[in-house]
């Protein structure tokens, strides 16, 4: 007679390729949040989820905030003494960018290898999809709660969530919650994300000219905006490359190092260039400060004319590290470049962003029920990790409900190249991380009746 394990194991494989499917059909939906809360695309995706959990028997709702776009509810009863468990993910995705960047068009998933590529295969919709995977291998047999909470402005902070959770938050409490929306240590090596860092941003704006002006004319006297920008940014940094915002803070060293040779090849650095920073490498990603200039508004090359710039802006991200406090991290940013502005010119800093780091808080019988379904599906033990990326959420869900075990599962691996061109998720990957999750599940409600967090 086959064991429990056997039989939800096939039920996986059997039900994955459909699983697939509803993936692929939910990349072909380009729900870009950063495009607007209200857009088409934004809307049918939306449909589509509230669909697939619908037909999976539960009960949906949408949570509404003004100027946000509507979050995703959807839920089932715990059988009497059984705990509920509350899943996350994300239908928005970043924009694709210049699609000449991607080997096929983003938006019409694509496998290759054994991956699927498309905008959102892994983040977030691969999270959509383990869910979905998970829910569908356990049936609509009694066992433990789920309510499944699917936002749609992660991608651009989460600037409505708190607002969500004053609103709502007594329809979401629950004894785990589960973030799908981390990443693996490798291909074929599980892990529980237990680190995250904060997220501070701003715009800064360097002005030098009330008009751009003759470069003949005046250059050699008169700075222009673009130069003295380039030098402003320059001071966030040593010769090193260690952030030299005064007063960010780092965090104990992780326990697991990085390998260089594989983050190379991972991130695709090109030959020759030296890594900055300083310390263990997975210190430098993960529990250290980062600074980064993500974008910069100045003319573009095609456009340029002999004159000096007159104005020049940037937008300049931080990242945070556990303990550290989002908005005096951005105070410290925002001085930092109000101060170290060059030949007098004038600057202005609009603050953006500010978002907590996130420290594992609880363990015991559930994080262990959850590091005993990976080894399951996977063959090997998961890793403890950190990751470098925020997800504004998770400090929000676990200082809201203090009591709950707050796990932090991974939908990715770091080849999968997430927020940038040919975006993709391991199948191989993504069928094992559903089994995972029924894994849990499934022995949350075999757990005596009794909830484990209680």
């Amino acid at each position: 007679m086959q064991q429990p394990t056997e039989v939800l194991a096939e039920a996986v494989e059997r039900l994955f390729p459909g699983v697939r499917e509803d993936l692929e059909a939910l990349v072909r939906i380009p729900s870009i949040s950063a495009e607007g809360p209200d857009t088409p695309a934004m809307r049918a995706c939306l449909d589509a989820v509230e669909a697939l959990f619908a037909a999976e028997g539960l009960t949906t709702s949408r949570l509404t905030i003004e100027g946000a776009p509507p979050a995703l509810l959807a839920q089932r009863v715990a059988a009497p003494g059984l705990p509920t468990v509350l899943l996350y993910a994300h239908y928005d995705v970043q924009p694709a960018g210049l699609a000449a960047d991607w080997t096929t068009s983003p938006f019409e998933p694509t496998a290759r290898d054994g991956r699927l590529y498309g905008r959102g295969a892994a983040d977030d919709k691969g999270g959509i999809a383990i869910h979905l995977g998970a829910l569908r291998a356990l049936g609509a047999a009694p066992g433990v709660g789920v309510k499944l909470l699917l936002e749609g402005e992660e991608e651009i902070g989460s600037p409505h969530m708190a607002a969500l959770l004053d609103r709502y938050g007594d329809l979401l409490a629950a004894d785990v919650i589960v973030i799908a929306d981390s990443e693996h240590w490798a291909v074929g090596a599980p892990a529980i994300t237990t680190t995250q860092r904060g997220l501070a941003d701003c715009i800064v704006e360097v002005r030098t000219l009330a008009d751009g002006v003759h470069s003949g004319q005046f250059g050699g006297a008169v700075p222009d905006a673009l130069t003295a920008l380039v030098h402003l940014l320059a001071t966030l940094h040593d010769q090193r490359g260690v952030p030299a915002v005064a007063g960010l803070s780092s965090a104990p060293d992780p326990t697991v190092e990085v390998d260089e040779a594989t983050l190379r090849r991972d991130a695709g650095i090109v030959d020759g260039v030296m890594l900055i920073g300083e310390g263990p490498l997975a210190a430098r990603l993960w529990t250290h400060p980062a600074i980064s200039v993500l974008a910069i508004d100045a003319p573009r090359i095609a456009e340029a004319i002999n004159q000096l710039v007159p104005v020049a802006r940037a937008k300049v991200s931080a990242r945070l590290t556990p303990g550290e406090d989002p908005q005096r991290a951005l105070d410290a940013l925002v001085t930092h470049l109000r101060t170290h502005a060059p030949w007098g010119v004038q600057i202005t800093v609009t603050p953006g962003s500010a978002a907590p780091a996130f420290a594992l808080r609880q363990r015991g019988p559930i994080f262990e029920t959850f590091v005993a379904g990976m080894a399951e599906a996977w063959g090997v033990a998961p890793r403890e990790v950190g990751i470098g990326g925020t997800i504004p959420l998770v400090s929000m869900l676990a200082d809201r409900f203090p009591a709950a075990t707050v796990l932090v599962t991974g939908m990715s691996d770091p080849s999968s190249h997430i927020h940038g061109p040919d975006e993709s998720h391991d199948l191989g990957e993504l069928q094992r991380s559903m089994l995972a999750e029924a894994f849990a599940l499934r022995a949350l409600a075999d757990a005596d009746g009794q909830s484990p967090s209680r």
